[in-house]
């Protein structure tokens, strides 16, 4: 593998963004899930108004992980009232770390964590917080491993499917 460079997304990103969204949303989530929910999620989460409105909020912050030309992953993360849900000000939402299948098991999604970790910590937070699908065991174990535990849960919708995510923290030292 080519070096990893991972830098900051914008406006100009957009799809970007929204190729890598759809490719690693599908890949990650298609078997479980109908078509048309797959469908329907895809052209609504991944819509050119709202990837934009999520890219110029200023409570919000994309990366992307380059190897060499080819965009791999992106992470994004939210503060303030950017958050889907828990909206505390003391903590940092990672809503996505999407990393392309053939990448998995290259220590992508570590170094995208990692960029996560470090703008919480640039940020004075002192926690971190995301949402996982209950039934995806590879990422429970992943932020698992990264000293997340489980704290609540709530429903993701997949289309017009109701699905549970777990709702995992991760407490930073002082």
């Amino acid at each position: 593998m080519e070096q990893l460079v991972i830098s900051n997304a914008s406006l100009k990103d957009l799809s970007v963004l929204q190729q890598i969204g759809r490719e690693t949303f599908a890949e990650t989530f298609a078997a479980g899930n109908t078509e048309a929910d797959m469908k329907k999620y895809l052209e609504e989460s991944f819509s050119d108004e709202r990837v934009t409105n999520e890219l110029n909020h200023p409570e919000s912050f994309f990366f992307i992980a380059w190897e060499g030309e080819r965009a791999i992953g992106y992470l994004k993360v939210n503060t303030g009232q950017a958050q889907t849900e828990l909206r505390e000000e003391t903590s940092l939402e990672i809503e996505r770390i999407y990393v392309k299948k053939a990448y998995h098991g290259k220590k992508v999604g570590q170094l995208l964590y990692e960029k996560a970790l470090e703008v919480a910590q640039l940020q004075h937070k002192s926690s971190l917080w995301l949402g996982v699908w209950e039934e995806n065991p590879k990422a429970i174990r992943f932020y698992e491993k990264n000293g997340f535990i489980t704290f609540d849960k709530h429903l993701f919708k997949v289309g017009n499917d109701e699905q549970t995510d777990l709702l995992m923290r991760k407490i930073l030292a002082e």
